[in-house]
């Protein structure tokens, strides 16, 4: 059987659809064959994906406003549970609040003079060491039996410093926030949104859905309970990941004595929140450092910790931690990566894995709590709908 490979219909036993016959007086419609549905789809399909690149680029026109408020929505999610704790056991709403957002400014704080004190001053050494490791890689490259000569990798080299360079990753990304007042600006407004999301996240979701009724209102009640979960289990989730990613590495970088593992451990932290992506640069640069320092057979054992560590946290403590709110294939993850790399730059490769993983939450719940939207619900197969249809004649 080849990929595209069908197999013939068989005659549906529960279609009780009366049959459109030529006897019947009515002339058919032009949209009621195969084509006209089609067609009918295809529109549809034209329209809801125009209305979603108008939405994006607007979002990309107000990225000093998108971008803080998508980041206090996420943050405020994952403190959620922070908050539920508290308000059960008597505390009150302002104080609740202003105890969790000054955890969360501790911490992120923490986070960032760790980044400054092990990244800032080791900077120019680490990189230096760097590239030399990626020289000496590309020599090794040039003797293998392959037809590539220095001006191929000297290209290939300046089109992804064009890149990461670019207005695309760097300055678009960041269109609003590269001066420091519109950076300040950003910050201040995140840490006000994430203040009342903490304190009044579920009245102002109450206020916005006022206009709904009945089904309509559950609905968007559960559209927003999924999202909240969404984003509060993957937050959770990959912070722990990065934080188990960074431990494990850097033990085995200090085991091997390389240097720059406390440098190298920070940013293995920081990048798994680029997933995919993220575990696998941090482990290339890893690699490169100790070819410089130790030579080939270190680089490999080093890629081998990589990749083990990377393994068991994906294999054991991801599902564990994120349970069903991260059920997205790997293609799918790397898809959402480009796109918002492509349309945010640093910021879209952080924010679109969650962001799609909340999007196809929403679809899983659209028509009931474990029902999902009737166009992504699993279709019965010709033999299925033959066994229940025994079943019940029986």
């Amino acid at each position: 059987m080849g990929l595209f490979h069908s197999s013939p219909r068989s005659v549906r036993l529960d279609d009780s659809r009366p049959l459109r016959t030529a006897a019947s007086g009515k002339p058919a419609s032009m949209w009621s064959d195969g084509f006209g549905t089609l067609a009918t789809r295809s529109l549809q399909a034209i329209i809801v994906v125009g209305v979603a690149a108008v939405l994006i680029l607007g979002m990309l026109q107000l990225t000093v406003v998108v971008i803080p408020v998508l980041l206090a929505l996420i943050l405020a999610s994952a403190a959620a549970p922070v908050m539920t704790w508290m308000r059960r056991h008597g505390i009150p709403a302002v104080y609740a609040t202003l105890l969790t957002l000054l955890a969360v400014v501790v911490l992120l704080g923490g986070v960032g003079w760790l980044v400054v004190w092990a990244v800032r001053d080791q900077w120019d050494k680490l990189s230096t060491q760097a590239q030399q490791g990626f020289q000496s890689l590309m020599a090794w490259v040039e003797t293998l039996p392959i037809d590539i000569d220095q001006s191929q990798i000297d290209e290939w080299i300046a089109s992804a410093t064009d890149f990461l360079t670019s207005a695309q990753f760097g300055s678009g990304a960041l269109a609003g926030v590269s001066a420091v007042a519109n950076f300040v600006t950003g910050l201040v407004l995140m840490i006000v949104t994430l203040f009342f999301f903490l304190k009044d996240g579920p009245t102002l979701w109450e206020f916005l859905i006022r206009p709904f009724r009945g089904n309509d209102y559950d609905r968007a009640v559960r559209v927003g309970r999924k999202t909240v979960n969404t984003f509060g289990a993957y937050l959770r989730g990959t912070a722990a990941v990065a934080a188990v990613d960074a431990i494990g590495i850097t033990a085995g970088l200090l085991i091997l004595q390389i240097p720059l593992a406390i440098p190298l451990g920070v940013l293995v932290f920081l990048l798994a929140f680029i997933p995919i992506v993220g575990a696998t640069l941090a482990g290339i640069l890893a690699a490169l450092v100790a070819l410089v320092t130790h030579g080939w057979v270190i680089a490999l054992i080093v890629v081998g910790i990589v990749v083990v560590v990377n393994q068991l946290e994906g294999n054991f403590l991801q599902p564990v931690l994120m349970g069903r709110s991260m059920k997205l294939h790997a293609f799918a993850v790397l898809i959402a990566l480009t796109v918002g790399t492509v349309l945010g730059g640093i910021v879209g490769a952080i924010l679109a894995v969650p962001l799609t993983a909340a999007a196809w939450g929403i679809i899983q719940v659209w028509d009931g709590p474990e029902t999902p939207a009737r166009w992504a619900r699993r279709k019965p197969r010709a033999e299925e709908r033959v066994d229940s249809v025994t079943a019940v004649a029986r």
